[in-house]
């Protein structure tokens, strides 16, 4: 009976273990089960252009990298501490093709994952046309370029700013997801040239949180921004922002140097758009950031006149233009203005006085006067010209339009009208206000929400300065992770971005822009 029991007690033993082991194996086959399922749905979201690993910011910063390109931020030229350049918003109003200007009724959705999105194959018919002031797709509709600025392919990082902290990725699908249809890209023409001659300089990057660019090179690397720009319905505007690769080399005056030469810069841009001529991701060229210079300065600074000189920026500009259309004659080219001007053309027309009292003065390719004398003539291409001035605020520096007591109509008086306002008031051209921006405090933010009106009752076309934390004198949209968001700096552009009070809008015919906007199809159906 002692052994009968024994064996018993062993057998129940051996029952209860089984039976462990089978309830293990359910667990498992249950959680593999949900573990498809989940994984069934991420490829699902992928599929709808909200796809991958949400990466949070690495802690591995290279400091190399970090103390170039953030330590000397590129301040983009704006302490103009030597030039004597020369707030209340409007209401909610319908523009004039009945769509709503502002933008707080759009829902900006947050529940995104992130990854490589699959990227569709490059179209040929999203290229613009210009008519009048105003700027068209190719069936003849209006559409309005609401972007931002991001820097780094300038830099010496040779790649976004950023990099080292966020998730490529993620950063551009926020782009559209926030709204901006457009994003302008600070180059330079020797990194340009050096991708030509088969030389490809390292891109800095963090590779823990942007492993999928471990093994590209950084021309690979700008091709794969192309796509996934193109995947998530975002348009590029390729800006020429300096002839060196150097933080600061948007300080230097002109659009050559002793090492980069005038054809160097031509031919920088006779390769981008000989390269890219197939694919409309690419819109535009700013053929060149803030010319400047001041009279002191002679043959060293930018004029504008009816002269072939080598500083002459007007027939710089036309030339360049040329060699852009020679490659493709279907993208936009964007003009910047210079910083002086004579006052007077009959006796200083040929910008020889020295005398600072003989110029009109305004920001660093915000001086447009030039056009009303001598305007770019791109023959047979004059449908694709846009004037892109740029504006800032008295953080920046403390012109003299903002002593005293300034307001919307004191700035266009002292400064905006003449010096550009003018072009999209005598219908001459489409204006883009390729640099405006700054902190969310005073005496920043009182100019900022007059420009902010401007634009908003003219429709004016701009690109926000900027998206990167490392802008020295203005601050970004998002914060030094690269990744936040500054909400209350984005709630003041967003009154800005196009949309139809419900979606944003985007520039492409048939990729929606990010996921919470519609294409340009949608919109015009």
């Amino acid at each position: 009976m002692f052994i009968e029991k024994i064996l018993h007690k062993r057998k129940d033993l051996i029952m209860n273990k089984k039976l462990v082991i089978i309830i293990i194996i359910q667990a498992f086959v249950v959680t593999f089960l949900l573990g498809t399922l989940f994984g069934m749905s991420i490829q699902k979201k992928r599929n709808n252009k909200a796809d991958g690993n949400n990466k949070q910011s690495e802690n591995t910063i290279n400091d190399e990298v970090k103390s170039d390109s953030s330590d000397n931020a590129d301040t983009d030229g704006k302490d103009n501490s030597d030039s004597s350049d020369n707030n209340s918003d409007s209401d909610n109003s319908n523009n004039q093709d009945g769509t709503n200007s502002a933008s707080s009724d759009v829902y900006v959705e947050r529940d995104v994952d992130y990854g490589s999105m699959d990227v569709p194959e490059p179209t040929t018919d999203d290229w613009l046309y210009t008519d009048g002031s105003k700027i068209l797709d190719k069936d003849g509709n209006e559409v309005w370029l609401t972007g931002i600025n991001w820097f780094g392919y300038n830099t010496g990082t040779n790649t976004f700013d950023g990099l080292w902290a966020s998730d490529l990725n993620q950063s551009v699908q926020e782009i559209a997801n926030h709204g901006f249809n457009v994003i302008r890209v600070p180059m330079s023409a020797q990194l340009i040239n050096q991708w030509s001659h088969g030389e490809y300089p390292d891109a800095n990057f963090n590779q823990a949180t942007n492993d999928y660019l471990v093994g590209m090179d950084s021309l690979q690397i700008f091709d794969y921004v192309i796509g996934q720009c193109r995947a998530n319905g975002l348009k590029l505007i390729i800006d020429i922002h300096s002839a060196e690769t150097n933080a600061s080399g948007h300080v230097v005056n002109l659009w050559y140097t002793d090492s980069v030469s005038v054809e160097d810069y031509y031919s920088a841009l006779s390769w981008m758009a000989d390269r890219y001529k197939n694919d409309d991701t690419i819109i535009a060229y700013d053929l060149k950031n803030e010319p400047h210079g001041k009279p002191y300065e002679g043959n060293g600074a930018a004029k504008w006149d009816a002269s072939k000189d080598k500083n002459n920026w007007k027939y710089t500009a036309e030339q360049a233009a040329a060699k852009v259309f020679e490659k493709n004659p279907n993208v936009l080219v964007l003009v910047e203005g210079i910083e002086i001007y004579p006052t007077d053309i009959k006796k200083n027309g040929d910008f020889s006085s020295t005398d600072e009292k003989d110029y009109y003065f305004n920001w660093w390719g915000g001086n447009l006067r030039g056009v009303k004398d001598n305007p770019v003539d791109l023959g047979k291409y004059q449908n694709k010209l846009v004037y892109s001035p740029h504006d800032y605020g008295p953080t920046v520096y403390a012109q003299p339009w903002f002593e005293g007591d300034y307001d919307f109509n004191s700035l266009m008086d002292d400064c905006w009208h003449d010096n550009w306002f003018y072009i999209k008031e005598d219908n001459i051209a489409p204006l883009l206000i390729g640099e405006w921006g700054g902190f969310m405090t005073e005496p920043n933010i009182t100019w900022m929400t007059y420009m902010r009106q401007l634009i908003k009752e003219n429709r004016l076309n701009h690109t926000f300065w900027c998206f990167n934390a490392n802008s020295g004198d203005t601050g970004g949209m998002v914060l030094d992770d690269f990744t936040t968001w500054d909400e209350e700096k984005y709630e003041f552009v967003k009154e800005v971005l196009w949309n139809d009070g419900e979606k944003f809008i985007g520039l492409d015919h048939e990729i929606p822009l990010g996921i919470n906007g519609i294409s340009l199809g949608e919109y015009y159906k």
